[in-house]
């Protein structure tokens, strides 16, 4: 039986009740239609379900299940050590998640190679950071020799050779134990050279900056050394020394026409952030610097406020313990509470003494609700996933 035009199967299976209730033409029957309908219906293939697939696993949420809850506390202190024992120690009786290599640290831990020590002394071994930009902010000139400051590096190098500069320090780092670097310094400054910023600001002009701090940060990770940018959201017109006091920056606003360009545009390359004891008019509280205000930990984790993705690595703290910018309003075990509350994933600071009354403090503060389990078991896994742990 043939229809008077050709209509698609699909809008007869669609349309049965209309065609059964339709008087044909040419000799048709209306009765014919919804045979004709079932029949077609039943030659179409027909749709199997399918499960949907299972969601994927994330093995640092795993990893970090592991932990008792102390540890996964411990994870998010990262604390400077006089030397190998030290360090070892620390490691041994609150497996912290990183320590911090100062000027003060004896040379031989890293110059006699002594750092795998240090990670044998854990169950979890430790982030080995390092304060490594060049110039007058050395560590290693010793062991690895000098290498210029910033400033000096945009004004003599291309970008490549910045890079390669870069890559060759990155791998000197890493062949003495070093895992992280707190470099670049991506604050955009015309301060004087010997100022706080000064040359450790590669220039003025935050094109500039971006393209010479993202070339260092590229080199030192191609070196297998994870780079960390600061201060954010912008010291390098600030009004005066956060070591020595209070420091307070240009208004929000103004911060996000220059300061801010380069944090926005190299955050979302695999890097960690530091953030300074920077007062910012419009973005912190009265007396609650960057490093422990939820408004500025919000502004870069999120990146909506100032036209950046947003940022799933790593946000450290600058020095908790040696700058009179947050040691003149708390005290560490207060500080590092107030900075991870306001969303700072790692908590920094200079010596090792504290580090049981931190845990302590910490674990009160989980218990009673004034730290989020939740929080702290997604800075653990970001941690633990920066560090390489799972």
């Amino acid at each position: 039986m043939k229809f008077r035009s050709p209509v698609p199967v699909v809008a007869l299976v669609v349309g049965v009740g209309f065609v059964a209730g339709c008087s044909g033409g040419g000799g048709e029957s209306a009765t014919a239609a919804p045979a004709t309908v079932a029949q077609t219906s039943q030659a179409l293939p027909t749709t199997t379900a399918v499960a949907p697939a299972p969601a994927p696993v994330d093995a640092c949420a795993t990893f970090v299940g592991g932990l008792t809850e102390r540890q996964r506390l411990a994870q998010l202190l990262t604390v400077g050590v006089t030397g190998t024992a030290d360090a070892v120690d620390i490691m041994a009786r609150e497996q912290v998640g990183g320590i911090f290599v100062g000027s003060w640290t004896d040379t031989s831990t890293l110059g006699n190679r002594e750092v795998p020590q240090i990670a044998a002394a854990s169950a979890v071994p430790p982030m080995v950071t390092i304060d490594e930009e060049g110039g007058r902010v050395s560590r290693v000139e010793d062991l690895l020799g000098t290498d210029p400051s910033a400033r000096e590096t945009a004004q003599t190098m291309s970008v490549d050779e910045t890079y390669q500069m870069a890559l060759e320090r990155g791998r000197g780092l890493k062949d003495l134990g070093v895992t992280v670097d707190f470099a670049p310094v991506v604050d955009v400054s015309s301060q004087p050279d010997d100022s706080v910023i000064g040359d450790r600001s590669y220039s003025d002009d935050p094109a500039e900056v971006v393209a010479y701090a993202g070339a260092y940060a590229n080199g030192l990770r191609d070196a297998g050394i994870e780079p960390v940018i600061k201060h954010f959201p912008g010291h390098g017109s600030g009004s005066g020394d956060s070591h020595t006091g209070a420091v307070t920056t240009p208004p929000l606003d103004q911060l996000m026409q220059t300061d801010l360009i380069p944090f926005a545009q190299l955050s979302p390359t695999g890097v960690g952030v530091m953030v300074g004891h920077l007062d910012v008019p419009g973005l912190t509280q009265p007396g609650e610097p960057a490093s422990i205000s939820p408004a500025a930990m919000s502004l870069l984790r999120d990146g909506v406020g100032y036209g950046a993705a947003p940022f799933t690595g790593p946000i450290f703290t600058d020095d908790l313990s040696g700058m009179a910018a947050i040691t003149d309003r708390l005290g560490i075990v207060a500080a590092v509470e107030a900075a991870l509350v306001a969303g700072a994933d790692v908590a920094l600071w200079l010596t090792t003494d504290d580090v049981p009354q931190v845990l302590d403090n910490l674990e009160d503060a989980v218990a009673s609700g004034r730290l989020s389990g939740e929080q702290v078991d997604r800075s653990a896994a970001t941690v633990a996933r920066f560090k390489r742990a799972c």
